[in-house]
């Protein structure tokens, strides 16, 4: 079912995430996956919580990569070609009737270290991403690439069928 703003069901199950799948579209127009830690934080401090779809971020950490120059990432090389993206929050669960996906369609940002005027925007979210990922609070998220997506659209499905 696609939705235009979040219901309860499908904000709680991105609230409870703890990974996602972000999808890029790679110079030859196929997808390309790679598994994310994210936030999700919403527009403005001052609006009630989650009345729109709330901004995705997730940060080009520490963990080993195929080379030393977060910029060399094909996700990043993606993003600056082709923006819009994909992100996949799933619920997996033995018991099938639990099963849960939520399908976001956004256009993503590579937001720098050395913006100033995305300076308060990135303190924020790296905030929140080390309360929710205690890892990152030994990993230096300031001085590295920053991805933020703006979630326009969404699609969901829960195997209860209830809504």
């Amino acid at each position: 079912m696609s939705e235009p703003v979040p219901d309860p069901r499908s904000t709680r199950l991105l609230a409870e995430a703890r990974t996602a799948v972000l999808a890029t579209i790679d110079p030859d127009h196929r997808p390309r996956l790679v598994p994310i830690c994210f936030v999700a934080l919403d527009r403005s401090e001052g609006r009630p919580r989650w009345t729109e779809w709330p901004d995705l971020y997730t940060p080009i950490d520490e963990k080993p990569k195929a080379g030393s120059d977060p910029h060399a990432l094909a996700r990043l090389r993606d993003i600056v070609a082709r923006p819009e993206v994909f992100v996949l929050v799933d619920r997996w669960n033995e018991d099938w009737t639990r099963l849960a996906w939520l399908r976001l369609r956004g256009t993503a940002t590579v937001l720098e270290a050395t913006d100033a005027d995305a300076a308060v925007e990135r303190e924020r979210a790296i905030g929140r991403l080390r309360a929710k990922y205690p890892q990152y609070r030994d990993h230096d998220l300031s001085s590295r690439p920053l991805i933020r997506i703006a979630v326009d659209r969404a699609s969901t499905w829960e195997a209860s069928g209830q809504r």
